[in-house]
């Protein structure tokens, strides 16, 4: 069995040791066969040790997930068991083994996914044991030479991509394909997220007596580049080409007192001012000591640059520069959107299905109670007790659920005094006034009887 592996320096053959490891030989030969590892970057070189390879994305983004195996694509575990043959070494140059991990559930036992290793040197012992060998180069050292040689950063990547572009199953030996596998009519395009990572491009052309600073400058506007588009994508930016305002001052190391009038009229003498604003805490109001200052015309903020740089306000020197925020266009940006959303129709933002989240009682039964702007009593003013399910006859205030003070006609209080009529007052609140006499007369009964029994007793 064998594999051609199309990268952007060259081609390269790797023969499969299927003898010795055919799980991890399975594993490689259907990714390849899935053209899972189209457009994978070489992401790491240690010169005259190793390459590593295998992640379709690359370790360095955060849409990685180091790699799968066949058997995880196909909806099973994401990792496997490779074989640790003994007679197998990294003694010669152009080992292509897996890259191992240990196993949570045991530090002794080694699992991998998809990424592998290929040996730039010979006689590396320190490998043995830990990257689980399954093939050897045969054809394409001159392209390992040139990933050998590339220019790297700090950590190992080279600055300039180096890409698988192609793979191609030369001879496949009759092998199974895993139930479930389906083969691919052509080359997948790549992904956003691989463009995503992608520094200087594999077809760019660089000078090669250019100094490390250009480069690395170079390097660095790719990536830039890259993070702009990432954040368009997401929607925190209306376009990856979007600059900040030319007009737009940001003074920081301000005092807490400071104030936006203070710097409104400090600064005011270089132009009109459109607006400056102290940013603030959202929850306390505290100053975070840095304002933004918007001019009406460029030249203005320009002046104010030149001339205000480690003034002292407020004893405390400032130091200005040209605002790099883009946060207002956003806001801007996005409102607008939504606000076009809005017009067309829809729901809440203009987007179907999606309402504003109603507060309590906000408009629950608003029609029920829009001669009637009250809500259910507890206790019910006529004729009910404190069990009572009725609702006051009158306009309430609040909603208290004390008892309410009764309040009775001054003509029915005057036939209780009469003895006439019946008051609507319940019982427990009426004033008995027979029984209360009744209870004192039999207190002074017994009381005048212990008097008289204790009398004869003292005669004795």
């Amino acid at each position: 069995m064998s594999v051609l592996l199309e990268t952007s320096l060259g081609d390269i053959t790797i023969d499969l040791l299927v003898e010795y490891a055919p799980n991890s030989c399975e594993n490689f030969i259907k990714l390849c066969k899935s053209k899972y590892y189209n457009y994978a970057p070489i992401h790491t070189v240690q010169p005259n040790f190793t390459l590593q390879t295998g992640d379709p994305i690359g370790p360095g983004s955060k849409d990685s997930d180091g790699g799968s195996s066949i058997w995880g694509l196909l909806k099973g575990r994401r990792t496997f068991i490779p074989e640790f043959h003994p007679k197998l070494k990294h003694n010669e140059r152009g080992t292509v083994s897996m890259a191992t991990a240990p196993t949570t559930w045991d530090p002794d036992q080694r699992e991998a996914g998809s990424q592998f290793l290929i040996t730039l040197g010979d006689k590396l012992e320190y490998l043995d044991g830990k990257a689980a060998i399954f093939g050897r180069v045969v054809e394409g050292f001159d392209t390992l030479e040139k990933m050998n040689t590339s220019f790297l950063d700090d950590d190992g990547r080279p600055l300039k991509d180096i890409r698988i572009r192609h793979t191609i199953v030369l001879d496949e030996a009759g092998m199974p394909d895993p139930p479930g596998f389906v083969e691919p009519p052509e080359s997948p395009s790549p992904t956003a997220a691989q463009l995503a990572t992608v520094r200087i491009a594999d077809d760019e052309e660089i000078d090669e007596d250019a100094d490390q600073e250009a480069v690395e400058n170079l390097r660095r506007e790719r990536e830039a580049r890259a993070q702009a588009l990432t954040l368009e994508m997401v929607g925190d930016l209306p376009f990856a080409e979007v600059a900040p305002p030319e007009n737009v001052l940001f003074v920081c190391k301000l005092n807490p007192v400071t104030r936006d009038e203070d710097l409104e009229l400090i600064f005011g003498r270089f132009g009109k001012i459109l607006s400056c604003e102290v940013i603030r805490d959202k929850r306390t109001g505290d100053s975070l000591q840095y304002a933004f200052i918007e001019f009406a015309e460029r030249e203005m903020c320009e002046q104010a640059y030149f001339k205000m740089q480690d003034v002292l306000i407020d004893d405390h020197r400032i130091h200005v520069d040209f605002s790099q925020s883009v946060s207002r266009l956003a806001d801007v940006w996005r409102d607008a959107t939504n606000s076009k959303r809005k017009n067309q129709g829809g729901g809440f933002g203009g987007i179907e299905g999606l309402e504003k989240k109603r507060q309590y009682r906000a408009q629950h039964d608003s029609g029920a109670r829009k001669g009637n702007e009250r809500y259910g009593m507890v206790f019910d003013e006529r004729g009910g007790g404190p069990h009572s399910k009725g609702r006051d006859s009158r306009p309430s205030g609040g909603r208290s659920r004390s008892p309410p003070r009764w309040r009775r006609d001054p003509s029915e209080t005057k036939r209780d005094r009469q003895g006439g009529g019946q008051s609507s007052t319940p019982d427990r609140y009426r004033t008995r006034r027979p029984d209360r006499e009744r209870d004192r007369s039999r207190e002074r009964r017994r009381y005048h009887y212990d008097d008289r029994d204790r009398e004869p007793k003292r005669r004795k």
